[in-house]
Parts: structure tokens; sequence; C-alpha cells
């Protein structure tokens, strides 16, 4: 994991309770269980913008005329 840096947040109650129990149900410490949300909602927003990237060259690619794999090799000269 390399060296880890603490940092002190603020959780609405609900939450708190929530991952305290998640923690105790789970045998595993709060620090885990943040650490995987966030991992979570990184793979999320990578997944979203990966996404919106594909439908910009998908759109793009529409619009020149690309719709096979012929197209596109035709297009770059193979």
């Amino acid at each position: 994991m390399g060296s880890a840096v603490k940092r002190t947040i603020s959780l609405p109650a609900d939450l708190a309770h929530e991952i305290d129990e998640i923690s105790k149900n789970e045998g595993r410490s709060v620090s885990s269980i943040v650490q995987d949300a966030l991992r979570l909602a990184r793979a999320q927003r990578l997944k979203s913008e990966l996404g919106e990237i594909q439908g910009f060259w998908s759109k793009r690619a529409k619009d020149a005329g690309v719709l096979t794999q012929k197209d596109l090799d035709r297009l770059i000269g193979k």
C-alpha cells in the first residue's frame, strides 16, 4: 500500500452509523471501508468518462461515414 496519509473527515450521523455497522459486521476497519468506497467511486467516475469519450468518437466516426471496420481501414489507408 505504501505510506498512509491520515485525514479527518466529517460524516452525517446516518453514514457514520452505517460505516460503524459495516465495520462491525465485516470485521474491517473504518479506514478500509472508506478506501474501498473511494476506489469504487473512482472506478465509476472513470467508466462514465470513458463512456462519454466513446460516445464522442462514435458520433464523429458516424458523421464521417465510418460504420464498419472496412470503412475505418479504407479511411486510414489499410
